[in-house]
């Protein structure tokens, strides 16, 4: 991980990207600690900006999801891409990556015609040069 945290400091990161609301007594009792110096430690982890934010995760079982990759035009600045995917409706998250494409984008909606025509407005966007989209079938986690 980091190199500034120690084995406790994973412990609790780790409990808290499976559930950010976990009070800090039951993180203590888990990791061996006070509960104080889990307060204390959580603190200096959000101060130190290895902890960015806290965040909640919604139920999108109902929803259908796919990954959509992106070609920016060589003649086209690849930021300008990402800022104009991050404002279009279903868009959930945007990565710029290496390869053979630029931009992934993850873009959610309640059904896959829905998701299509958010496809349509991403390649109407200035610069995008080819898409490749693929449905997501299954999210696991760890």
């Amino acid at each position: 991980m980091l190199n500034n945290i120690d084995s406790f400091d994973e412990k609790i990161i780790k409990i808290l990207q499976n559930d950010a609301r976990k009070p800090f007594v039951e993180i203590a009792n888990t990791i061996g600690l006070s509960e104080s110096a889990v307060r204390r430690r959580i603190k200096n982890l959000t101060d130190n900006n290895i902890i960015k934010k806290f965040t909640i995760e919604i139920d999108n079982s109902e929803k259908t999801s796919a990954i959509t990759l992106i070609s920016v035009a060589s003649s086209s600045d690849t930021s300008t891409v990402t800022s104009k995917l991050l404002n279009l409706e279903g868009v959930d998250v945007v990565y710029e990556i290496t390869g053979q494409y630029d931009i992934a984008a993850i873009i959610s909606a309640p059904a896959i015609s829905e998701i299509n025509s958010y496809i349509d407005e991403v390649r109407k966007i200035e610069g995008v040069s080819d898409t490749n989209t693929v449905i997501i079938l299954k999210t696991l986690k760890y």
